[in-house]
Order: C-alpha cells, then structure tokens, then sequence
C-alpha cells in the first residue's frame, strides 16, 4: 500500500480511491495532505461511494462530517482550524480512536501534533493542469 504514482485524471483519482478501499479498514486514520484543489475531497468522495455512501461532502466549515455505512467514516478538514484546542475541544481523540470507523482528515499536516503516531499518510501534489503525484506512507 505504500509507494506513489502519477494520476492523470479525475478518472483514476476515483479509480485510485476504490483501490484504496480494499486496504483501508475501520480503525484506521487516514491523513490527507495537499494543496487547495488537489484532489483531497474528490479522493474522500470516491471512497465513501466505494463503501456505499453516496452524499460525502466537505466539511470545510463544520470540521467533520459523519457518514454511516458498512462502518463509520469520518471526514475532518482541519483548513479553517486556528488552534488545536478547537480540535480537542470537539473531541478529536476520541473520534480517532474509534476502532470501528475510519477517519480522513483533509490539510492534516497543520495539526499534526493530534494525530495519532499510527496512521496512513496520503499526500496528493499539483504536477499539471489534471495530473497529480499521489504518495502512500504508513506510519
């Protein structure tokens, strides 16, 4: 599962979150890092189709949604976050230690210190105009 490769459409960035989903399971927490517009919440989306939920959308303002499924997914977008004491204060901790869901955390890298140590590091970087660097890092 770890290693990167070249995505050249919207196409195989769904195509590479369906693959995905054969290998992320509950209890797993899931860090996406990018810039704005790489593909973070396409990539959320593609996978949350995979696993049967189909109304995924951005949580940019409500910092998470949950989508109920064949297990739990969390999606976080950590973007308008100031602080790490609002993410403690809607109880991050204990969403991502939910075993039985699975958590992507959209800009995860600006809050790192409230990660846990174990997690899957997604990073999605703009090499043109459609086509992006896709690396997959467990840690």
């Amino acid at each position: 599962m770890t290693g990167s490769r070249t995505i050249n459409s919207v196409d195989e960035m769904r195509d590479f979150a369906r693959e995905m989903y054969k290998y992320i399971k509950p209890g797993d927490v899931i860090a996406l890092n990018g810039e704005l517009g790489a593909g973070k919440t396409l990539f959320v989306k593609a996978f949350c189709k995979a696993a049967g939920y189909d109304g995924s959308s951005s949580p940019t303002f409500a910092i998470v949604n949950s989508y109920p499924g064949e297990y739990t997914i969390y999606h976080f977008d950590f973007y308008r976050i100031k602080k790490s004491s609002e993410l403690l204060d809607i109880g991050i901790e204990e969403y991502l230690a939910d075993g039985d869901a699975v958590s992507f955390i959209e800009w995860a890298e600006l809050f790192a210190d409230v990660l846990p140590q174990r997690r899957i590091e997604i990073s999605i970087k703009v090499i043109g105009e459609t086509s992006r660097e896709v690396s997959v890092e467990q840690k």
